[in-house]
């Protein structure tokens, strides 16, 4: 836990008292602020308040007093309009901030020279965040690696020139992160995802952007419309791409890699263990140990040379292609609650597929598109199901892909555990013999 010093003495609101916001809320108490928090839920603010966070209703404060609304990630700042939090924020002159800006105020206080890589992108930031500490951490560096990955930012061990932080970061994380300056950003592209939080692609990108444009190295893939002009607006940047591949890099013997899109996120990681003195040597070794991360291109399991792979981390079509890309004779799981522009872009891909089992909300709508392509396909309902039909029909070198270019909300909390279901029906069928749950 970092104790927020540089927040001694100021008076903060919070809001939201989820995971990220409980340790935000801690990190600023044990620095010394005077801390009033809140939450929509009632049982949330209970519980809180019997852990001993302070909290109470931020409509009855004098926000004129306030320095800060510390808010979490999750909750509108602009799109689809401002939560009421940030309406008394705004109206107050009040900043509104989240814990990332928190951690890079708390660097610039006490160890304004300590390494931080921050890396986005609209998909592969995970993997590529996990892949990145991976190989730092194999060629014996310290790394405290969290964000958006999973560990709060500020649960990660205190900023130090002898640590090397790995933090992933989200469009909303970014947004509340106006200083954010990492020693090396990372961008790796930009497709259409959150428009909901963010109103149109336009100002998703520019959010994205900001993380790059004040970072002192800054590495940014060119492979799509809005990175390629980005990187055109910061002439020393490192431009990566799939189609200028270097001779040294080699992935035939990193399994967890597999794919163009993992590619590109073998590339950035490259540039930024380059950038930190590794060599290419340490590198390779790190990407071939490498043991991937759960629900993104997972291999869980193989029968009579049937491969079951979970992708449920492609929430939308342009993380879906990516998986579509990467096989053939592909028995596709798809569905769930569908994105803006469907799966209406993947039909390029089709020919990949042998057949498609629809499950959740988007099953009717994917059909007509599937259907007005000639892909044979099967409205299952739900994930079980689809994972008994497609197992009983695949045979030869089929691939049982989960990969289902739509959210989870309609059946599952999140994509995690729809992966984890996915990983369990595959135990079921092949005898036990699945890994991955979570």
């Amino acid at each position: 836990m970092i104790a927020l010093s540089c927040m001694a003495g100021r008076n903060v609101a919070l809001f939201g008292l989820g995971g990220s916001g409980i340790v935000t809320a801690r990190a600023l108490m044990d620095g010394g602020a005077t801390l009033t928090c809140f939450d929509d839920n009632p049982n949330t603010v209970a519980k809180a308040a019997a852990d001993g966070i302070p909290t109470a209703d931020l409509r009855a404060l004098n926000w004129s007093e306030l320095d800060a609304l510390v808010l979490a990630p999750g909750v509108p700042l602009t799109h689809p309009k401002p939560h009421w939090s940030a309406d008394l924020a705004n109206a107050a002159g009040v900043e509104i901030i989240g814990d990332v800006e928190l951690f890079c105020r708390q660097r610039a206080v006490t160890a304004p020279s300590s390494p931080l890589v921050a890396i986005t992108g609209t998909n592969g930031k995970s993997t590529t965040t996990a892949l990145i500490a991976h190989v730092l951490q194999s060629a014996g560096k310290t790394v405290a690696m969290g964000g958006n990955i999973g560990v709060p930012v500020l649960r990660l061990a205190e900023p130090s020139v002898e640590v090397i932080h790995v933090v992933e970061c989200s469009s909303y994380q970014i947004d509340l992160a106006p200083g954010l300056n990492p020693t090396i950003g990372v961008l790796l592209n930009i497709s259409s995802d959150h428009l909901d939080r963010h109103g149109t692609l336009e100002n998703y990108a520019e959010i994205k952007t900001r993380l790059v444009t004040k970072s002192s190295v800054a590495v940014v893939g060119v492979d799509d419309t809005f990175t390629g002009a980005i990187a055109d607006d910061l002439p020393d940047c490192v431009r990566i791409s799939v189609k200028d591949v270097p001779a040294s890099v080699d992935l035939s013997n990193a399994p967890s890699l597999r794919g163009e899109h993992n590619l590109q996120n073998a590339l950035a990681a490259r540039a930024v263990c380059l950038e930190l003195g590794l060599s290419d040597e340490q590198i390779t070794a790190g990407f071939a140990s490498f043991p991937g991360l759960a629900h993104r291109m997972q291999i869980v399991g193989e029968r009579d040379d049937v491969l079951f792979v979970n992708d449920s981390k492609a929430t939308n079509a342009d993380a879906a292609a990516k998986s579509l890309a990467s096989f053939s004779n592909i028995r596709w799981i798809v569905g769930g609650l569908a994105k803006e522009g469907g799966i209406g872009s993947l039909k390029p891909l089709f020919p990949h597929v042998s057949k498609a089992y629809l499950i959740g909300e988007s099953a009717p709508d994917f059909a007509s598109v599937l259907g007005g392509h000639d892909v044979p396909y099967e409205i299952s309902s739900t994930l079980d199901v689809a994972v008994k039909q497609a197992s009983a029909e695949a045979a030869g070198e089929d691939v049982v892909l989960l990969a289902p270019a739509a959210a989870s909300f309609d059946q599952f909390p999140n994509f995690e555990k729809r992966g984890d279901a996915f990983v369990a029906a595959v135990k079921d069928v092949i005898g036990g013999k699945a890994e991955g749950v979570t």
